[in-house]
């Protein structure tokens, strides 16, 4: 659309806590609201990227501004407060960021691959809304070509380091007797069974019982593993009866909260959820411990080392991918005028003169014209690719065509 580019705006974990980062998450709804209302702020395309760690908002616009404004009016957000704390991005380095951003190298932790999934599933329902045109398209599926190389052919995401993996790490450098322990886990969403199976796996610990609205769900994991089922009614006694509590559910507001902790045993939270579902203040009890996932992301180990030597090889290949697609917003601005060459040449076929010169030719026996005119189009096409140069390509089209 005239007059429109491309532009990023966000907040991640680098400047904003997760209790600010919530405010700003965008669920389905949401989402859908947010399509719609950039159709009627003339937004052409636009795709959000939201996940515990970051929302961004990418589109073709006249702004990076109508692109905040955009966000903030379907969020419970401020803005001024994003404004405040958020980044924006125009053209060449808005396309850098979104490369990567899918290959993890803005990650949190360096190299997660879980966020392709989630750049994969915000396209898709942006797509099936009428928010995605033909740039963005373009440009996403480049995003997951790049990324699917950087797996492939680098270590960035070799070992084992993700969000529910390190809650596994903190436990077993902070719990004593952690196989002992009385585990609940509320949420037994993507990031909840990930976690539950770590802690079977890695911490050797089945005295686990599970929590979710849809009991189906959580009965479905406990059958998988061997565990116990809690009822959502009766939380606040599974609360009280465990020594460890992890919280992996997706609700707007905190379901725990420091009253759940009035008798004075000692607990270990972690928060996975974001927005919070541990009410912040309960970190302020002496006899409990709180981390969420801005506190997870800073255990490090020699995985995260080995990813960083890896930073080099990602950015050689997003350099390949974004030149391939610079090269094909190249041959875009030459759509319209290799379409009327060609409507031009197809004219050529009805005119007398042409006719009369045409069938004099000894060449011309036998010639389909069509596939003449085609093949002339592409050698044009090639040959704009190397060099653009105006009306010259045009005539050296013609010259091609009656030879």
């Amino acid at each position: 659309m005239t007059g429109h580019l491309f532009f990023a705006a966000g907040i991640n974990y680098k400047k904003t806590e997760a209790s600010i980062r919530g405010q700003f998450a965008v669920g389905t709804e949401q989402y859908l609201s947010l399509i719609e209302g950039a159709k009627q702020a003339g937004i052409s395309e636009v795709l959000v990227i939201s996940t515990c760690n970051r929302t961004e908002i990418y589109g073709l616009a006249t702004s990076a501004k109508a692109l905040t404004q955009l966000l903030c009016s379907t969020t419970t957000g401020d803005i001024d407060t994003f404004n405040r704390l958020s980044y924006t991005k125009k053209g060449a380095e808005a396309i850098t960021h979104l490369f990567s951003v899918g290959a993890g190298l803005d990650s949190q932790i360096l190299g997660d691959y879980e966020i392709i999934g989630q750049i994969k599933q915000a396209f898709k329902f942006s797509k099936e809304h009428g928010g995605i045109g033909s740039f963005m398209e373009r440009l996403v599926n480049s995003v997951i070509q790049a990324s699917k190389s950087i797996k492939n052919n680098t270590a960035l995401s070799g070992g084992t380091v993700s969000v529910a993996f390190a809650a596994i790490q903190f436990l077993k450098e902070n719990v004593v007797d952690i196989s002992d322990k009385k585990i609940l886990l509320l949420g037994t969403g993507k990031i909840g069974r990930n976690t539950c199976k770590n802690v079977v796996d890695y911490l050797n610990n089945t005295n686990i019982t599970l929590i979710n609205r849809t009991a189906d769900k959580a009965k479905e994991l406990a059958d998988e593993l061997n565990l116990k089922v809690g009822s959502y009614e009766l939380i606040e006694h599974e609360i009280q009866a465990a020594d460890i509590i992890i919280v992996a559910t997706n609700a707007a507001t905190p379901i725990i909260h420091k009253a759940h902790f009035s008798n004075g045993n000692a607990k270990v939270l972690i928060d996975l959820s974001i927005p919070n579902n541990i009410a912040p203040d309960c970190k302020s009890l002496a006899h409990i411990t709180l981390v969420n996932v801005d506190d997870l992301a800073k255990i490090n180990d020699a995985t995260l080392q080995k990813r960083m030597a890896e930073v080099p090889k990602a950015k050689a290949i997003i350099a390949e991918h974004i030149t391939e697609f610079n090269e094909w917003q190249e041959m875009r601005k030459n759509v319209p005028v290799i379409k009327a060459v060609k409507s031009k040449l197809l004219e050529m076929q009805d005119c007398t003169l042409f006719n009369t010169y045409y069938t004099t030719q000894s060449n011309a026996v036998g010639v389909d014209h069509h596939v003449k005119i085609q093949k002339v189009i592409n050698n044009m096409a090639a040959n704009m690719r190397k060099e653009r140069k105006g009306g010259c390509n045009f005539i050296e089209a013609i010259n091609e065509f009656i030879a």
